[in-house]
């Protein structure tokens, strides 16, 4: 290896504070100053299934459960999302977006827009698709 190969998990790592940097500014330029990346996941995850558990919703984020509970409290608490008790199993929480929620939603596809346009700049269409390949080893990897 050498010591350009030996760093590249430190390069993942700068990049991934470097986007969560971007994106922090951006989301706090509209008035949304304590929201992390991981609240506007749980937003995209809720538009795509429109509705799920905090159980699933924890899996599909890679959080435990605890850690999905006070995050989803937090958009709870902005008017983001709405959560419900399961009919079936009282045990349960049914979470869904709500309106104001759904417009987050839309002004955070726009700065995703922006990110990646950031991201990519000065690759071509195959370097993109090449990267994710590349990135999509190194995932099944662990």
């Amino acid at each position: 290896m050498t010591e350009e190969t030996d760093t590249s998990i430190a390069k993942v790592s700068q990049i991934h504070s470097l986007t969560a940097d971007f994106l922090k500014k951006r989301l706090s330029e509209r008035g949304f100053d304590d929201f992390a990346s991981s609240h506007g996941y749980i937003l995209y995850q809720l538009n795509i299934n429109k509705s799920t558990t905090m159980k699933e919703l924890a899996s599909k984020i890679n959080r435990d459960k605890s850690t999905t509970t006070v995050l989803v409290r937090k958009l709870e608490q902005a008017g983001l999302v709405k959560v419900s008790v399961d009919e079936n199993d009282k045990r349960n929480r049914i979470l869904s977006l709500t309106p104001k929620g759904a417009e987050y939603n839309q002004m955070t596809q726009e700065l995703s827009q922006e990110l990646l346009a950031t991201f990519y700049k000065g690759f071509d269409e195959q370097e993109k698709e090449e990267f994710c390949r590349f990135l999509d080893r190194i995932k099944r990897n662990f």
